[in-house]
């Protein structure tokens, strides 16, 4: 049993600092934990968004269920007010190992096993209840330094509280995930919490404890940081055998942006494959087919000046100027890290057959909702390669407003293409985008194609080939309404997968399936989740 030592009267506890002091003291130590729970949390969020997708639905589960978890945490705290400072340095050296270990183990889950949900509830409730139970060991502790009515004690609380949590927040984005990345970043926190834990109770309350309980706790909080700095220093290590459990043995480029993972797998031109957060995006075996049918049909008139939205890679840009008589084409990409590597690196800037070094291309490093509403001048054609629906984050560029924008970016008999989904496995989503594109004052002529699954024969990513190729691509040709009619087969270069012939059956085969009445997505109704 662990003993704990009162003072004689059962008052303020004997101190080894003035109580002045050892309130700031606890203040401090309040600061710091609220701002690791902080950045535990949103590791948790940004992590399961990454490795599961779906980011509204992924901080809802976490947030919802640590928010209850400390509820929980704060009941259960009540057994251990009688030996606060004892229970306080436990629980904090048991939230730094919990909280600093979880983005491991979640890749860990998500590289080996295949499935983190069960893992990312887990850990949102460990570590809720452990954030749940500081506040009123700590409210305990604060008391027994320096008398105060309740109502000071917790507004000074809740006040060093509320700002680590707003130091925590802006350090994680701006600091720990760009220096450091999500492993590390966790790892350093949770050896940084432990050690504020462990300082505040062997030092300000040392008196309180007995020499069993002090090396209890010296012993417990050793051990975390030893196991944290022993992660840290093979953090490295497990990440390349992760990424090897995840994409495969041919990893060539692996980039953690300010924006997404970016990986590339593949030696030559022939097997490149291009990963985006986890998410296959490109691959050398199928793009052809995906690229010839988003760029071509929108090419037939005008087409002088082009925009693409998105396609960093430089795949769509490739198609666009196999036509002599483009003169400007300008790429809109939000990550400089993608243009970099689609310049730079060997095997993808073969795919795209060497596209940013052609004098009529133009890149430019921004979000593309912001800069259509920027109003950059007028364009023949525009052309949103850009990522599914379905991921929440991209919702805003599937929205009527942002079709609004590009709608007012096309000159007089302008088109705009835009990929919109599997309209096969996922036909919701598909018109509800078209549904979208006509509350823009657009009309649509809507396409699809399919994949040739004995093009993914072999490989280590064979699985996710092969379910590219058997749901499709569909796509949307747009104009505003009272342009010339929409028709699906330009006056192309010669393609390697597209005929007139399959292009007017592609037209056919995706308005076989429509799904009339549907309301449009907005950006303050946004309805691709309800297709998932």
């Amino acid at each position: 049993m662990i003993d704990q030592q009162v003072s004689p009267r059962g008052g303020a506890a004997c101190l080894p600092v003035r109580p002045r002091t050892g309130r700031r003291l606890v203040l401090v130590a309040v600061f710091v934990c609220a701002a690791c729970g902080l950045v535990y949390e949103l590791e948790l969020v940004a992590l399961a968004s990454y490795l599961i997708g779906d980011s509204v639905t992924q901080a809802s589960v976490v947030l919802s269920v640590m928010v209850f978890a400390m509820g929980v945490g704060s009941l259960l705290a009540k057994r251990l007010r009688s030996r606060a400072a004892v229970g306080f340095g436990l629980i904090e050296a048991v939230l730094a190992l919990v909280g600093g270990s979880s983005a491991v183990v979640l890749y860990a889950s998500f590289a080996w096993v295949g499935e983190s949900r069960y893992a990312l509830v887990g850990f949102s409730l460990a570590i809720g209840v452990l954030i749940g139970a500081e506040i009123p060991l700590l409210m305990t502790l604060i008391q027994r330094v320096d008398r105060q009515d309740a109502g000071g004690t917790v507004a000074d609380l809740f006040a060093a509280d509320y700002v680590g949590a707003l130091v925590g927040g802006l350090a994680f984005p701006f600091l720990l995930l760009p220096v450091l990345g999500q492993l590390t970043g966790a790892l350093c926190t949770g050896a940084v919490n432990a050690a504020a834990g462990g300082a505040l109770v062997l030092w300000v309350f040392r008196r309180d404890l007995s020499p069993r309980s002090r090396w209890l706790l010296i012993t417990v909080n050793l051990a975390v940081i030893a196991v944290l700095a022993l992660a840290t220093a093979l953090v490295d290590d497990f990440e390349r055998a992760a990424r090897r459990a995840v994409y495969g043995d041919g990893v060539r480029v692996a980039v953690q942006t300010g924006v997404q993972e970016i990986v590339l797998t593949g030696a030559g031109r022939s097997s490149l494959d291009l990963y985006l957060d986890g998410r296959l995006r490109a691959s050398a075996r199928d793009e052809y087919r995906y690229h010839e049918a988003l760029v071509h049909p929108a090419m037939n008139g005008a087409r002088a000046r082009v925009l693409v939205l998105g396609g960093g890679d430089g795949l769509a840009a490739r198609e666009v100027l196999r036509y002599p008589d483009v003169r400007r084409v300008t790429v809109v990409e939000v990550d400089p890290g993608v243009t970099r590597l689609a310049r730079t690196d060997r095997a993808l800037s073969a795919l795209n057959a060497h596209a940013y070094g052609d004098p009529r291309l133009t890149a430019v490093n921004a979000d593309a909702f912001n800069w259509l509403r920027a109003a950059h001048g007028s364009y023949d054609v525009v052309i949103s390669d850009l990522p599914d629906p379905g991921i929440s984050d991209s919702t805003k560029f599937y929205s009527a407003e942002f079709y609004g924008l590009a709608a007012e970016a096309l000159a007089p008999g302008g088109r705009l293409v835009v990929h919109a989904g599997p309209p096969v496995t996922r036909p919701h989503t598909y018109w509800t985008v078209e549904a979208s594109m006509r509350a823009a004052g657009l009309r649509t002529r809507p396409y699809r194609i399919s994949g040739r699954p004995t093009d993914f024969a072999a490989g280590p990513d064979r699985a996710a080939h092969r379910a590219r190729a058997e749901r499709g691509w569909g796509f949307f040709l747009a104009a505003p309404v009272g342009a010339p009619q929409l028709r699906l087969a330009p006056k192309a270069p010669r393609l390697r997968s597209l005929t007139q012939f399959s292009l007017v059956r592609a037209g056919r085969d995706a308005v076989s399936g429509r799904l009339s009445g549907l309301p449009p997505s907005t950006l303050v109704h946004p309805r691709f989740w309800e297709d998932r």
